[in-house]
């Protein structure tokens, strides 16, 4: 019996060669170096969007930007040249400490929004205000209260409603958060519009997944936000409203929240989501999940973050956060055409696969080094804010600013040079309109990743890899291994291997596993759930209440076997296997489980589960759970089961979970020999 599973991930080796472009024309009438397909049913107003909130501390560090004549320019003009036609800027209520030190990451007050906003408005460009509402990083694992609302404590109703909110009598609510909010976002915008700004949209949060301005329960974080939707209302009539969540990969936690806004009936009509291809699961899996929801609420959907990685190279001495060792699920080149190559695919897909997109948001496009000294950038970070945060931070955030302040971990991310002058991938947001028909060249090589169990004599190394072209069409290209003693390794054991090669001229590498023998077939669902016998004890398969084997949550590979169910009845099934066993002896059953609740924890005594093997028609059991997220999968393991020669066992997972809203993962699921 032969398991092989082999997989490519994607660390990029750049090589030279010419072909062509994808195209029906004749002729080459592009410009120059990229090539890029046309996007189709692009709208005059599918918004072309960039976050370019550190250009003003940029700028005071020393920074200057060109344009593509080699010109000192506006960036902002440069961007809008560039197809670019809303500038995204984050808003931060309050980064200083009581001295006027900033935070870093630009600083970014409400002033900074309007300077923004202003050049960006010469230019034709609508705002895109991104209120955090916090005083410095909000995102899923940082949703901190501003300074000035500490008063009203987390959680505590008291403090998030007042008698003045109970008359809805907001405009003059001094007493609470929700009337804090409906003030600060009010005169926010306010200064906005009195500089005669055109504000685009506006989002209620940054990545608001787990909370919002210190609230982790989901009916406080409803209160605020209905109370900021109600400012933007009366003051930018005309701006679109958006929520704005991430991590798309964990579809029943956008279902979930789409739910909880309709139900707390927040006026808005953006659903927006961040997409970095690095983290986030698949295209695919961000159109579905999207779709499903414009389709249910009637709402639009857009990226509202994402971006890409055109080199390796870090320029102001600080380090990047992608590029380095341990990223592997990369769908591109680390290149120019790489960065191109994947924004033309973001964009086709909300423009033509995801219902009601309007549009893509490419984030801070233009944050680049402030130069070559890296003690000399140290004091500019400290000095202008420049940096993604200040030693000055640490006053309100401790354990990540505290500790961590300094420079910019995306500059190899940026659509400028550390120079400021712009890359050629800038031009992708308006050659996506028209198309730009150039030949191309190879890219990259995409490495290979193979696992095979310890017994399986019959596997050889890949014979070819896969080459990337600029334009992310792909041929299979044949490559030489360095030698390697495949028998050696499997004598070893359990481990893994790095093995180089050579893809002509260039160093290509073949990421090995080695496993234990696994008797189960189709262990980690790569193949949906082929040899798997699916058992519902109650109830049926529905909108709500879903079983299947999805892309949302692997522990390994791309899939793994999900279900997610809002109904109070939970949910009662059976995973089962059969399998034959020809040699005596003792066996162990293992699988990992991930899951929780779509608000809250799943509750422990809820949770009847375990995974069993049925030999002889006697059931050997062990207990399984799972609680939450944030916990990781859970590896559980049944040791020591006898099993005499030639017999035919099932093995098995039991999932019931009596409560409602619950969700959960199953993935790799072992059955090895022990020994006799």
């Amino acid at each position: 019996m032969k398991k092989i599973y082999i997989s490519i991930i994607s660390v990029f080796i750049f090589l030279l060669a010419l072909t062509s472009c994808k195209t029906n024309s004749p002729k080459y009438d592009g410009v120059g170096t990229l090539c890029v397909n046309k996007v189709n049913n692009l709208s005059d107003d599918f918004i072309m969007g960039m976050d370019a909130s550190s250009v003003p501390s940029l700028e005071a560090s020393g920074v200057k930007y060109y344009d593509f004549d080699g010109k000192e320019a506006d960036v902002f003009e440069t961007l809008s040249k560039a197809g670019i036609n809303y500038i995204r800027v984050r808003v931060w209520n309050d980064p200083f400490d009581s001295e006027g030190h900033g935070y870093g990451g630009g600083n970014c007050d409400i002033n900074t929004a309007v300077e923004i906003g202003k050049r960006a408005s010469k230019y034709g460009m609508k705002l895109l205000v991104d209120f955090h509402y916090s005083d410095f990083w909000a995102d899923p694992a940082k949703q901190q209260a501003p300074k000035a609302w500490e008063k009203y404590t987390n959680g505590n109703y008291t403090n998030m409603e007042c008698g003045k909110c109970a008359d809805m009598d907001y405009a003059n609510c001094q007493d609470c958060k929700t009337g804090a909010i409906y003030k600060y976002t009010k005169e926010s915008l306010q200064k906005l519009v009195d500089e005669k700004i055109e504000v685009g949209m506006v989002q209620i949060g940054n990545e608001t997944t787990k909370g919002m301005a210190g609230e982790f329960n989901i009916i406080n974080v409803m209160k605020l936000m209905r109370r900021a939707s109600q400012a933007i209302r009366e003051v930018t009539p005309n701006a679109l409203i958006a929520i704005h969540l991430t991590n798309p990969e964990k579809a029943h936690n956008y279902i979930n929240y789409a739910k909880s806004l309709a139900e707390a009936e927040i006026d808005y009509d953006v659903f927006g989501s961040s997409y970095y291809p690095y983290w986030h699961g698949t295209l695919e899996n961000l159109s579905n999940v999207l779709s499903q929801i414009a389709e249910t609420y009637n709402k639009k959907t857009m990226v509202l973050e994402t971006s890409y990685a055109n080199t390796v190279e870090d320029t102001d001495g600080w380090g990047n956060t992608i590029g380095n060792a341990g990223y592997d699920a990369k769908q591109y080149p680390f290149t120019l055409a790489g960065q191109t190559n994947h924004i033309r695919d973001v964009i086709d897909t909300i423009a033509n696969k995801t219902k009601n997109g309007i549009g893509v948001c490419y984030w801070e496009g233009t944050w680049i080094s402030v130069g070559d000294n890296f003690e000399e950038n140290k004091r500019k970070w400290e000095e202008f804010g420049s940096g993604w945060a200040s030693s000055y931070a640490a006053e309100y955030d401790p354990n990540d600013a505290g500790k961590w302040y300094g420079g910019c971990a995306v500059d190899n991310q940026a659509f400028f040079d550390k120079n400021g002058k712009p890359l050629e991938s800038l031009n992708v947001f308006k050659y996506v309109r028209n198309g730009n028909i150039v030949k191309t060249y190879i890219d990259g090589a995409l490495d290979s990743s193979l696992t095979i169990m310890t017994d399986d004599r019959t596997t050889t190394l890949p014979k070819t890899v896969k080459v990337v072209m600029s334009d992310n069409s792909k041929v299979d290209k044949e490559v030489v291994w360095e030698k390697f003693d495949l028998d050696a390794a499997r004598k070893k054991g359990n481990g893994k291997y790095t093995i180089n090669g050579k893809c002509g001229d260039y160093d290509v590498q073949c990421l090995l596993t080695i496993m234990e023998y696994n008797y189960v077939n189709n262990y980690s669902f790569e193949d949906k759930a082929k040899d798997w016998t699916l058992t519902l004890n109650e109830g049926k398969l529905s909108d709500t209440k879903k079983v299947q084997v999805t892309a949302e949550n692997p522990q390994t590979g791309t899939q793994a076997f999900h279900f997610w169910t809002n109904q109070a009845t939970g949910v009662n099934f059976d995973l089962t296997q059969e399998i034959e066993i020809k040699n005596g002896g003792n066996y162990k059953l293992s699988a990992s489980f991930l899951g929780g609740k779509g608000s809250g924890e799943l509750t422990r005594d809820k949770i009847n589960s375990y995974i069993y093997v049925v030999v002889n028609g006697k059931t050997t059991k062990l207990d399984v759970y799972m609680t939450s997220y944030n916990g990781g999968y859970k590896t559980f393991t049944l040791s020591d089961i006898e099993i005499p020669s030639n017999s035919t066992i099932t093995i098995g997972i039991h999932l019931e979970i009596g409560e409602a809203d619950c969700w959960g993962d199953i993935d790799d699921v072992m059955f090895n020999y022990q020994g006799e």
